[in-house]
């Protein structure tokens, strides 16, 4: 299988990067996207040219590392998978396929496909956690959740903070991002005491960080590996101005 890959190449943040167009053969439908670029630079090697920077680590679709868009579409084109779950299957022998970083402002690129995404980590940092006593850990069954908050608060927790939400958004919108992780923990008795202050924090970092606000098209839920429902956004939204008429 042969294929030439159309790649996106910035030495470093100052830099004016440009597309450069790289033709790489002996393939396997069977080998995942990342195995192709692996074989591409090692190729780069071979020639003595600078190899592609882009991330990766658990190349399970749990870390969220490998995010790239590939021919105009966050992760790839199916739905609900991230970079390392693509495989090269999903195109044919001869195809051009366009590789290039997220595009967004709050994620300004480090090197080639490599971009910057520790505004999401401020995020967490401002609030995405529970203040509790030192100790050893409570009984699991001591506080009694009902099963419907407990799968609504996992649903929310599977958010893998790759960025296609953002990325993929007109706006560069980080609101789904933020309303999974906000709703995880405001869902749980745990996280009630400090509902609201996690809630005003959070999308006070959010907005400062620069990401813009939802664009109320979906693609978000479309591209998000997890499936992260958009009904996180309305319900943090239904608890923020309930918070502003409380307050």
């Amino acid at each position: 299988m042969r294929v030439t890959f159309k790649i996106w190449r910035q030495d470093n943040p100052k830099a004016k990067g440009e597309f450069r167009s790289y033709d790489v053969d002996g393939l396997t439908k069977d080998m995942s996207f990342l195995e192709a670029l692996d074989q591409l630079n090692e190729n780069l090697v071979l020639q003595d040219e600078k190899v592609i920077a882009y991330e990766y680590d658990c190349r399970e679709g749990i870390c969220g590392q490998c995010g790239v868009f590939i021919n105009g579409r966050a992760h790839g084109p199916h739905d609900n998978i991230t970079t390392c779950q693509l495989h090269m299957r999903s195109f044919t022998d001869g195809d051009i396929i366009t590789v290039e970083p997220w595009r967004a402002k709050s994620f300004p690129i480090i090197k080639d496909l490599v971009v910057d995404r520790s505004a999401f980590d401020r995020i967490i940092e401002s609030g995405a956690y529970i203040s509790s006593k030192t100790g050893t850990a409570p009984e699991a069954n001591s506080i009694p959740i009902p099963k419907d908050i407990a799968d609504k608060a996992m649903d929310a927790a599977a958010c893998i903070g790759c960025g296609a939400c953002v990325a993929t958004c007109k706006n560069s919108s980080a609101v789904l991002f933020t309303s999974a992780k906000i709703n995880h923990l405001n869902n749980l008795p745990q996280g009630k005491a400090e509902a609201v202050r996690r809630l005003e924090q959070m999308t006070y970092q959010m907005d400062l960080e620069g990401f813009g606000n939802c664009s109320n098209t979906g693609a978000c839920e479309i591209e998000c590996p997890e499936g992260i429902s958009i009904r996180n956004i309305a319900e943090m939204n239904s608890s923020w101005l309930r918070m502003k008429l409380t307050k």
